[in-house]
């Protein structure tokens, strides 16, 4: 049986999510898969302080996560120079005995982190002919955008969200056969969903009343309570679903509200019936991550974005925006103001759906696999 590794991490919820929506349908198609959390694979410790370090920051320190961010990507940290740090010889090290003993017919990262090393790695084998057999690589990209981190040469294809995606990667060099514009692959039960009587039964909702999805992301970042209240302000009549997530405090915060002014609000912590809401909710308000983005599309479901991490959120923002299938509030065009208008402007609403159907990729699972079985039986 051909053996598949994907190396992930857990740095944020989409990556490992990702991973999993393929190891899914490459064991449903008899073909071994293990996902491999880099991090931890590395030791407990650095995988606490990374993993951690990106929530907390951010959460509390996004500004300073962004410039980092945008730092790692300018022309002078040129692509393939990750190699030499020192994350990437410690992965590299333990990989080696990983491969020994695995010895995988071909590799999957979600994440950027391992594939730097496993290029690494890949480059000497190659320069010094040593016996270690690195198997065919493709990289993963989960979010709307490109950074120079996910570019190696050594990777030989790359899976990326949208065709806009590809053309970042094309003029940054990459070869466009490299490219393949798949889309970011979610769980198949994704696709499945139970009926709206009975979801809003569920949550003592109306079925028939303007319905908005109020979110943040995994660890319920954003600043969900503020956008709360300017929703409550709209004197429009609609009910409100909020999600936030592995936040508890937020979530008793939020329930201690005193009014909701004649607005019925059902607040949620960490749920795992997005399929249910999506499918079912008239707008989405959150922070665009990969992840969510990829599940509204589709859900096809119009989205307005009031707050963003620096970095590849904020360039997730710009795809959204650029596709006509979101709406960004700012200081002027603020979140009472733009949603107020959707809600007035049912037609606006038709056109973002209209145009999330040019762009959403529903068979990013089955493509993969296609791309997969090519390479193993042509190995």
């Amino acid at each position: 049986m051909k053996k598949v590794l994907i190396m992930s991490a857990s740095t944020g919820g989409g990556h490992n999510k990702a991973a999993n929506a393929i190891k899914n349908t490459l064991e449903n198609n008899n073909i071994e898969c293990e996902i491999i959390d880099s991090l931890k694979l590395v030791n407990s410790t650095m995988d606490r302080v990374i993993s951690k370090g990106y929530e907390k920051s951010a959460m509390y320190t996004p500004k300073a996560y962004g410039k980092v961010y945008k730092l790692s990507d300018i022309n002078l940290i040129s692509r393939n120079e990750f190699k030499g740090n020192p994350l990437a010889k410690i992965m590299a090290y333990k990989f080696k005995k990983l491969l020994r003993k695995k010895n995988p017919d071909l590799i999957i990262g979600t994440h950027p982190f391992p594939m730097i090393a496993l290029s690494d790695l890949k480059k000497h084998s190659v320069e010094n002919r040593t016996s270690l057999d690195i198997p065919p690589l493709i990289s993963l990209l989960t979010d709307y955008t490109t950074h120079s981190t996910w570019i190696q040469n050594e990777i030989d294809y790359y899976i990326v969200a949208n065709e806009f995606v590809k053309e970042l990667l094309i003029y940054e060099g990459v070869n466009s056969y490299k490219i393949k514009p798949f889309g970011i692959p979610v769980e198949s039960s994704f696709f499945e969903n139970r009926e709206k009587s009975i979801v809003f039964e569920e949550l003592e909702l109306n079925p028939n009343k303007f319905t908005i999805l109020l979110m943040g992301g995994s660890f319920g970042a954003g600043s969900i309570k503020e956008a709360l209240e300017d929703l409550l302000d709209i004197d429009n009549d609609f009910q409100i679903i909020v999600i936030t997530g592995k936040n508890e405090h937020l979530k008793e915060k939020l329930q201690k509200i005193n009014t909701f002014n004649d607005k019925k609000v059902c607040v949620l912590g960490y749920t795992n019936n997005m399929n249910d809401l999506l499918s079912h909710v008239d707008l989405l308000i959150s922070k665009p991550g990969g992840l969510t983005i990829t599940e509204a599309l589709i859900k096809n479901t119009p989205m307005v974005i009031p707050y963003c991490i620096p970095g590849q959120e904020e360039e997730n923002l710009d795809f959204l925006t650029n596709s006509g299938v979101a709406l960004r509030t700012t200081k002027k065009f603020t979140l009472g103001v733009v949603v107020k208008y959707l809600i007035n402007n049912p037609d606006r609403l038709k056109l973002m759906r209209e145009n999330i159907n040019y762009i959403k990729k529903v068979n990013s699972t089955s493509d993969i696999l296609s791309l997969v079985n090519e390479i193993i039986n042509h190995k």
